[in-house]
């Protein structure tokens, strides 16, 4: 069974007719236009009666510099037949006769129509457009050129993005925007990102930004398992992100804008030019940075020299070597993509099977996709249609307790016995043991459909339908072997969810030019349900057999509702919006964009359903300017925005009333003299009809600017967003309520993020082919909690032996999110055990004495970025890096300290830094584990050569040929003595976020990554 294809079949059919139909039905009408394309040119010129082939060759340059444009795209007009640039800007291309028409195009360049006449050579310049104004930003709704822009939005290429091995879009943009902070929280192939956009603004409601993909909304909700629910989509197929950060451009989305917007446009068809094109790599990864535990020499040392309990049984074993291996990650696409002037196509399958560090970790992948585009009606009526089929299989170890055993396992002990097996010991539990024994298997199916009709009503007015479907089943199976020794009955535990997203939307746009004013208008209307279900099983008690309980559960033999009671949940929630833009300009140089959305949910009580969420800003074109002519800003741009968005991320059905029944001391009572007392029925919860949204108010002042034709760009954004009516579950201030807690909104707490974002980038282009391209960003930001109602609402808690129920983080009045309330370390006693700060002076140390120490956010972010190629050679390198922030070392707080070595339990040098520490000195929670965790990554290197086809004598068939190898996290700089100091394992408190602890993550890998593109 275990070597049976991983795909379901339906999946694979699925998949086999996306592929069927991107290759066969884009061709059919590709092939009658081009007939259609040459019987008019035959007809209207006697030149063309006779079809005579004429071989066009010649090289495509930048009109400034001479540097030779390498993939520039050169098409005979009305025709399919096309062909790219080389390493030298040369092109051959046969016409079918002299009046042939050659379009020539290349991204940030304005395209050429040149006319073949007698010319066998044709050398052709484009034109650039100056700092890239004229490029396209996704907005919401919409798409606006990026000098009109009046908010504060950052785009981003395909050929931006960052490389290696990426499972998620969040990845592809790390670093690369200021505000934008993304951590990678563990190392685990297709672990959840977290990702800020500036700052964090809710006290349970996180950061995630809302994604919007090709239109449709997603769902933050998980997908099922333990995996990120993004990593359904295949990089390779997105062709630009676009991050919205200030109210005035998240406004438009209104309820779920308040931490920012990030939209994903995947890659479609262009007219006239058809592409086949195989990307694949080979990526080896290893642990990047082992903890330092002591080897089994200086382990024995140490014990003895503490006077500890030493068993030495005479190996020297590595047990973090035993636990992790190197791992194979492949990764294999095919796309597919053209059309004609009615239809473009773009069609893709990908396959990426990735091996994590830690063993029996692994994330198989397997992705389909189809986009359309079909103009009818004299191209009046046009329909997009988007389709993404996704089978993704994740498999993982019991991290935890695997990283837990190999880091304490005393290193004298033998990994294996005499037969070759993983040797068992009374006291301890071998980490191959349990790798052995425990499987944690989640397979989803994910699939994403969209149709987008769009007709001209008049030259003026266009009315679009948005129809998306979002469908997502997932099965996860944890199951733990039965075994004799150590002794285990057995168990297994699936968990299945079900996650149904269905949005459509109506809107009109209409836009007008009349002299100097131009002017576009939105107006439309937003129906999203969500539906969530889930539903637990288990079953214990299984024969030791060959056969897995995750293949006949029907074996297990114990099925009782004590241990085994099935549990379920269904979910519903209904987003309905009413929304409108007004973009304004006038001379193209003053700007004005106002914008309203109207929310209703259905997580809201009857007295606030809805929200109202405004936002207007200005923009001056101040480059644009009569006295501004003779300066040598091409661009130079004032912006200035104030706007609303609203917050819904909140449990459901929390307004409504929630009672329980049970026996108890307080619920039930005898209503006989004998027999078992009845259930009791009493509130577990009170109803809120007047619970409302959480609230976002932001000020974004900017400058964007370019200097010296567009070689040096920038901007300069300050910003001041304040969240208030913050959702919060609270304890009743009556203490005869009947319930322990009820949600409401904290109106006088408030959430203030403040900063300022810095952007540069300067372009220089030589005239013998070098380019070279520097840039980089810096976030400066400043996060506080006000006027809190509590004196701490605690989150993140504590774990390992003796810490369960500790708190490490707290949200205070005054400090800010992700604040660390601790007990303050100042050293130890004449008998060597820990002694603490009495901050309030009554001759105790208590919870009272909690400080805040520090913060898990960032005060400052900063990223380096930069590209330099030469002829066929490009490299990239991408730095990035925090500081003024903090992480608790929750693994050393559990593990590394003198008591444990005394006991023959393995360490890090951490354990004995204190010589005047006592072996009897417990540990608890307090600043002693609380650690600075700024750090400066090299997060990748590539370097790549794209071989001239023609050179190796392949240009009549392959148009682009690119090898490259790419190193991911080939270093870190930091004080942090951990695996990594990116790190931030949940650890909430009754949905209460918590920020920067470490316990027992899953190590970061080092990467190589070998890769290959070829275009036919």
């Amino acid at each position: 069974m275990k070597h049976l294809s991983t795909s379901p079949p339906p999946l694979r059919f699925l998949l086999g007719v996306i592929l069927f139909a991107a290759m066969c039905i884009p061709q059919v009408y590709a092939q009658k236009a081009v007939f259609a394309s040459v019987k008019d040119s035959r007809s209207t010129s006697n030149v063309d009666s006779k079809i005579v082939d004429i071989t066009v060759k010649g090289r495509v340059t930048d009109e400034t510099t001479g540097e030779p444009l390498i993939g520039a795209s050169v098409v005979v007009k009305g025709t399919q037949k096309g062909a790219t640039t080389d390493a030298n800007g040369s092109y051959s291309i046969v016409v079918p006769s002299q009046n042939s028409v050659l379009v020539v195009g290349f991204i940030g360049y304005t395209k050429k129509e040149v006319t073949v006449g007698n010319n066998t050579t044709l050398d052709i310049t484009l034109k650039s457009e100056a700092s890239d104004l004229a490029q396209v930003v996704v907005i919401g709704y919409g798409t606006v050129a990026k000098k009109d822009m009046t908010g504060a939005v950052k785009s981003l290429k395909s050929s931006e993005f960052n490389k290696g091995i990426i499972n998620s879009p969040e990845q592809l943009l790390q670093g690369k925007v200021a505000g934008v902070n993304v951590t990678s929280a563990s190392g685990e192939p297709g672990a959840a990102q977290n990702i800020s956009i500036r700052g964090p603004g809710g006290v349970r409601t996180g950061s995630t930004p809302l994604f919007i993909l090709d239109g449709m909304a997603l769902d933050n909700s998980s997908t099922g398992g333990a995996t990120n629910p993004l990593t359904f989509l295949n990089p390779q197929d997105i062709e630009s992100i676009d991050v919205l950060k200030d109210a005035s451009a998240t406004a438009i989305y209104g309820s779920r804008g308040a931490n920012g917007v990030v939209l994903i446009t995947t890659k479609k068809g262009k007219a006239g030019f058809s592409t086949l094109t195989y990307s694949g790599s080979v990526g080896i990864s290893k642990i990047a940075r082992a903890l330092p535990v002591f080897g089994a020499d200086e382990f024995k040392k140490q014990v003895t020299a503490l006077g500890g309990v030493l068993e030495d049984l005479g190996a020297n074993t590595d047990w973090q070597k035993e636990v992790t291996q190197t791992a194979i990650t492949q990764n294999h696409n095919l796309s597919m993509g053209g059309g004609a002037d009615k239809l473009t196509y773009y069609g893709s399958f990908g396959i990426q099977n990735q091996e994590g560090i830690l063993k029996n970790s692994n994330l198989n992948r397997y992705t389909g996709r189809i986009n359309v585009t079909q103009k009818f009606l004299d191209d009046r009526l046009t329909v997009d249609v988007n389709l993404n089929a996704t089978y993704t299989t994740n498999s993982r170890p019991p991290t935890e307790g695997l990283i837990g055993g190999a880091i304490t396992a005393n290193p004298t002990y033998p990994v294996y016995d005499d037969k070759g097996n993983p040797r068992n010991y009374p006291n301890f539990t071998n980490p191959l043991i349990t790798l052995k024994l425990q499987k944690d298997v989640t397979n989803t199916n994910r699939v994403i459909g969209s149709i987008s009709p769009s007709f001209k009503i008049t030259k003026d007015l266009v009315y679009k339908l948005n129809f998306g479907i979002d469908n997502s089943t997932a099965t996860r199976d944890i199951q733990s072997l039965p075994n004799a020794e150590p002794l285990q009955e057995g168990r297994l535990e699936t968990y299945n969810t079900y996650n149904r997203n269905k949005l459509i939307e109506n809107y009109l746009t209409y836009t007008l030019n009349k002299n100097a004013h131009s002017l576009t208008a939105l107006a439309g209307h937003s129906y999203q349900k969500i539906f969530i279900q889930g539903r637990f099983t288990s079953i214990n008690k299984f024969p030791i057999t060959d056969i897995e309980p995750i293949y006949n559960p029907g074996l297990g033999q114990e099925l009782t509702l004590a241990n085994n009671k099935p549990t379920g949940y269904a979910i519903v929630n209904e987003l309905q919006s009413f929304f409108g833009r007004v973009n304004y300009q006038y001379k193209d140089k003053y700007l004005a964009t106002a914008t309203v959305r109207a929310d209703g949910s259905s997580k809201f009580g009857s007295n606030n359903k809805y929200g109202v969420f405004p936002s207007f800003s200005l923009g001056w074109r101040i480059s644009e300017e009569e006295f501004m002519k003779s300066a040598n800003f091409s661009e130079l741009k004032l912006r200035a925005g104030w706007g609303q968005t609203g917050n819904q991320e909140i449990p459901s059905k929390i307004t409504q009333a929630l009672f329980t029944s049970q026996v108890s001391a307080s619920t039930s009572y005898p209503l006989y003299p004998t027999g078992s007392f009845p259930a009791g029925t009493s509130y577990a919860r009170l109803a809120n009809p007047n619970i409302q949204w959480e609230v976002s108010t932001q000020t974004n002042v900017g400058l964007d600017f370019g200097l010296f034709r567009g070689a040096l760009t920038g901007a300069i954004d300050y910003f001041h967003k304040v969240s208030n009516n913050i959702l919060l579950e609270v304890i009743p201030a009556d203490p005869v309520q009947p319930a322990g807690t009820f949600w409401t909104n904290v109106q006088d707490m408030n959430i203030i993020n403040q900063g300022l974002e810095l952007e540069l980038n300067y372009r220089y282009t030589a005239g013998n082919g070098f380019r070279f391209d520097l840039g980089g960003n810096v976030t400066f930001i400043k996060n506080i909690v006000k006027n809190s109602p509590y004196s701490v609402i605690p989150s993140g808690s504590a774990s390992g032996s003796g810490l369960t129920s500790a708190t490490i983080n707290g949200y205070i009045s005054g400090q800010p999110i992700g604040t660390f309330f601790l007990k303050e370390f100042t050293g130890f006693d004449d008998k060597g055990i820990s002694t603490y700060r009495d901050v309030n002076g009554d001759g105790l140390v208590t919870d009272n004495d909690r400080v805040a120490a520090g913060s898990a956010l960032p005060t400052r972010q900063y990223n380096i970025n930069t590209n330099l190629s030469y002829k066929g050679f490009d490299l990239s390198a991408n730095f990035n890096g925090v500081a003024g922030n903090k992480i608790y070392d929750n693994t050393a707080n559990a593990n590394f300290y003198k008591l444990r070595l005394s006991k023959g339990i393995n360490t890090t040098p951490e354990a004995i830094a204190f010589a005047n520490e006592s072996i009897n000195n417990s540990a608890p929670v307090s600043t002693r584990f609380l650690k600075d965790g700024a750090f400066f990554r090299l997060n990748n290197l590539s370097l790549g050569y794209s071989v001239s086809p023609k050179a190796i004598g392949l240009d009549k068939w392959v148009s682009n040929l690119r090898l490259s190898v790419t190193g991911q996290n080939l270093f870190v700089i930091t004080k942090y003595n951990g695996f990594d100091p990116e790190v931030n394992i949940d650890r909430t408190i009754a949905g209460i976020s918590s920020y920067g602890i470490d316990y027992l993550s899953y190590p970061k890998a080092r990467s190589v990554v070998f890769g290959l593109n070829v275009s036919f």
